[in-house]
């Protein structure tokens, strides 16, 4: 090699054809994630020896300080978040978005003055090199935390009080609208919903979604009890509405958990669902095949969320443009309507 020249550093690919192995074998070597079999490892680890592959996660902290890692957080505190079926599923997409790349994934709970402490000092130390949020209330305080650490940040649902500039959601008003037309054309007239937290955009605009059919349809809204999209919330906010409206005929549970505990409700006062009540979801998860009768839903796609989510954060860390999306929603016929 001539004086004053730089050698051309080999690529992932280059590994990866060496070794015999696909790119994201390689990867997940690198990563060392577990599943990966003796004689994967040890073929990429002799291919890194041979060409003297210098992981780019090494070589991006030499040349630009960036650390490799990415934090979702959650404006949550329980632990047991994380066994909910809708944060499991955004989860396995933000994974599968870093499947191939040498990033690292960081959850943190950060509802509580001790959760937000230490999330403001982890942006503000540059421990990560953007952030993912997630189940943000009202006037957030881990908005203001984020937009004063000047990083990266994609939104996972858009804040109810302001409009950032890097978010992905669905269309939480278009699937509202979607689950009560087809109450409505299915005779239905005394339509009531079960909302989620109405502090969150999610609720508010399930809950938009629901009025504007009404409204269109020259209905007016029958009634509304508010839950926190949980099983049990559901199970209570349908306790109440069968109470203040027992000729009620339909409703409209602004998740599936909720949808779940309204139908138990339904079945200990002896309505019959659909005859006597039909019942329709949101987010078609797998409670919804596993509800008595199965649950109509409104399909959105929650892995494609947190894919989403994650391949945004990755172009703006980037550098590169990039831009916010609205994932599309569809009605999935079962047999609760």
């Amino acid at each position: 090699m001539e004086a004053g020249t730089t050698r051309r550093q080999p690529t992932l690919d280059e590994v990866a054809a060496r070794a015999g192995v696909s790119r994201s074998a390689a990867s997940r070597v690198l990563n060392k994630a577990p599943h990966v079999s003796r004689a994967t490892r040890d073929a990429v680890e002799r291919a890194i020896k041979e060409l003297g592959y210098l992981p780019n996660r090494t070589a991006r902290a030499l040349a630009t300080q960036q650390t490799g890692i990415v934090a979702l957080a959650i404006s949550h505190d329980d632990p047991e978040l994380f066994a909910d079926p809708f944060f499991g599923q955004v989860i396995v997409g933000v994974s599968a978005a870093l499947e191939d790349t040498d990033l690292h994934l960081l959850l943190c709970l950060a509802s509580s003055g001790r959760g937000r402490s230490r999330l403001t000092n982890l942006l503000n130390t540059r421990g990560v090199d953007g952030i993912m949020l997630m189940a943000l209330r009202g006037d957030d305080p881990l908005t203001h935390i984020v937009r004063r650490a000047g990083l990266p940040a994609v939104y996972g649902g858009r804040p109810l009080h302001f409009k950032p500039q890097w978010y992905v959601d669905s269309d939480n008003l278009g699937g509202g609208r979607l689950a009560t037309e087809h109450l409505i054309s299915l005779g239905r007239t005394r339509i009531v919903t079960v909302t989620g937290e109405m502090s969150t955009e999610v609720g508010a605009a399930r809950y938009r979604g629901y009025r504007e059919a009404m409204i269109v349809a020259g209905l007016s809204p029958y009634g509304m009890a508010e839950g926190d999209f949980t099983e049990a919330s559901g199970a209570a906010a349908m306790r109440t509405l069968l109470d203040d409206h027992p000729d009620l005929n339909a409703v409209f549970a602004a998740s599936d958990n909720m949808a779940a505990g309204a139908l138990r409700v339904l079945s200990e006062a002896g309505r019959s669902v659909p005859a006597d009540v039909a019942v329709v979801g949101f987010d078609d998860l797998g409670i919804a095949e596993r509800t008595d009768p199965p649950l109509t839903t409104v399909h959105q796609s929650v892995q494609s969320l947190g894919k989403e989510m994650t391949r945004v954060l990755i172009e703006v860390i980037a550098g590169r443009e990039t831009a916010s999306l609205i994932l599309p929603t569809r009605l999935v016929l079962r047999g609760s309507a």
